[in-house]
């Protein structure tokens, strides 16, 4: 389900998916074919890995990029979970065909 909050979105962000939930900053980032493909590849990852844990790993590894990086927007991109999305939101067909725990393989160093 989307919802439209601007005051859950982070400033600099157009959207943040919090399972069940995508909300996005304006009503007409719906239209955004990609950026809404982008959340449901969260939202998988989200169901794959149970909700709670998904939270409990994107933020220890956010927290390793970033000592690793010393740069939030840096550290955030390289996140194995943003990783998957951002390689695959231009391909609105890719949750049809995307494997189970496909995340793990954007893992690295």
């Amino acid at each position: 389900m989307i919802l439209i909050s601007k005051y859950i979105v982070p400033n600099g962000y157009a959207g943040i998916t919090i399972f069940p939930f995508v909300f996005l900053k304006t009503e007409n980032l719906k239209r955004n074919t990609v950026l809404v493909n982008h959340e449901k590849i969260h939202l998988r990852q989200q169901v794959e890995l149970f909700i709670l844990p998904f939270y409990m790993m994107y933020t220890i590894e956010f927290l390793c990029r970033f000592i690793q990086y010393r740069k939030w927007d840096l550290a955030y991109r390289n996140i194995s979970f943003e990783r998957e999305a951002y390689s695959h939101e231009k391909d609105l067909s890719y949750l049809k065909s995307r494997s189970f725990f496909n995340v793990f393989k954007f893992i690295r160093n």
